[in-house]
């Protein structure tokens, strides 16, 4: 992890293991980015089912990749404060300045337009079969990322209630 790597799927799931014994866990949990790959999926259902645990949702973000490209290549951050900005849905009073404190704004290395590609090929490539492995199970729900955050909040509540 320290040069950048990525670590083992066994070491990622053990993490996850060791997480699920701590009391914080005990009603449930959610884990965000993971499993990426069909492979992850499976042994991250090894692990639960040996736990006598399984999957109860899984929540699909559907969103169009044009969509998602304006949301995250519009993005901009006050580095010491982490106020974020979008330069068309939620822009500085001044261009490339922060509100408050009048210091620069910066855009993440992440959240251009090229790296964006590349994610969203690896997504398409790798992550979009783990949404499929869970639709067979019949467990997959899937919202319409498009909506104002307020209704997809909403959405959410309903999928998890």
């Amino acid at each position: 992890m320290d040069k950048g790597e990525l670590v083992s799927d066994d070491l990622v799931v053990g993490i996850i293991d060791e997480a699920m014994k701590k009391p914080s866990c005990e009603k449930g949990f959610i884990l965000d980015g993971f499993p990426r790959t069909v492979a992850q999926a499976q042994k991250l259902d090894e692990m639960l089912e040996r736990q006598g645990v399984k999957i109860d949702k899984v929540l699909d973000f559907a969103i169009d990749d044009a969509v998602l490209e304006e949301r995250i290549s519009g993005r901009w951050i006050h580095p010491a404060s982490g106020r974020s900005y979008h330069t068309k849905f939620a822009p500085p009073r001044v261009p490339g300045v922060d509100d408050v404190t009048g210091e620069p704004l910066i855009q993440r290395k992440d959240d251009t337009a090229a790296v964006l590609k590349s994610r969203l090929e690896s997504f398409h490539r790798q992550t979009q079969p783990v949404i499929n492995y869970y639709s067979k199970k019949g467990i997959v729900a899937t919202l319409h990322a498009e909506k104002p955050l307020t209704d997809i909040t909403d959405e959410v509540r309903k999928v998890l209630s």
